[in-house]
């Protein structure tokens, strides 16, 4: 059966449009909705303009109400009967109220080779640290931020010219074929980490 996934963005959402693009065909899933917390999130404009169904919940109103928040994003999603959540720049932190229902089912990308570097400016700690690979990380998400058992990760030389841009740009590319490549195999029940 073919599996309805619902794909979160707050901005551009180049990662959901690597997904949405690859769920095609033998693909055992297809993108049942794209959600966003930002009304004009250039991602929410694209899905539309695919004939994606889309939902906004704007966070602000909402203040430091999260579990509100979640109880619309809970209350937007339900009529979609999804079977999985991709987090592609969804640039919001979820409770554990809300995860845990999605244990085993929620994917995020994030942007440094998990353990390393959780949270933000991961480009910068990177190149501050010295290191000399860097890359990006999809995993399950549990309520711990950017935790969760690894599906896949892809890496990337850093170069001794690199700055957070450069490197960012770079790693942005990895992101693209690794996350495709890891729902495809997570939606045909395989969650053998996938190493690039």
């Amino acid at each position: 059966m073919t599996k309805r996934v619902g794909i979160f963005v707050s901005g551009g959402g180049s990662n959901m449009r690597a997904l949405v693009n690859d769920m095609t065909g033998d693909h055992p899933a297809r993108p049942a909705v794209v959600v966003s917390n930002n009304a004009d999130a250039g991602g929410i404009a694209w899905a539309r303009a695919q004939g994606i169904a889309t939902e906004v919940i704007d966070h602000r109103p909402y203040g430091r109400e999260r579990a509100s928040f979640e109880t619309a994003i809970t209350q937007a999603l339900a009529p979609h009967a999804l079977d999985i959540i991709c987090l592609a720049g969804f640039m919001r932190v979820l409770t554990e109220g809300f995860v845990a229902p999605w244990a085993g089912r929620m994917l995020n990308i994030h942007p440094s080779l998990l353990p390393k570097y959780k949270g933000l400016h991961t480009h910068a700690r990177a190149l501050e640290a010295g290191d000399t690979e860097h890359g990006c990380t999809v995993h399950l998400v549990t309520p711990a931020l950017d935790d969760g058992p690894v599906l896949g990760q892809a890496r990337v030389a850093v170069h001794p010219d690199d700055t957070p841009e450069t490197l960012a740009a770079r790693v942005l590319v990895q992101e693209h074929r690794l996350y495709p490549a890891v729902l495809r195999r997570f939606a045909g029940r395989n969650t053998d980490p996938l190493m690039l």
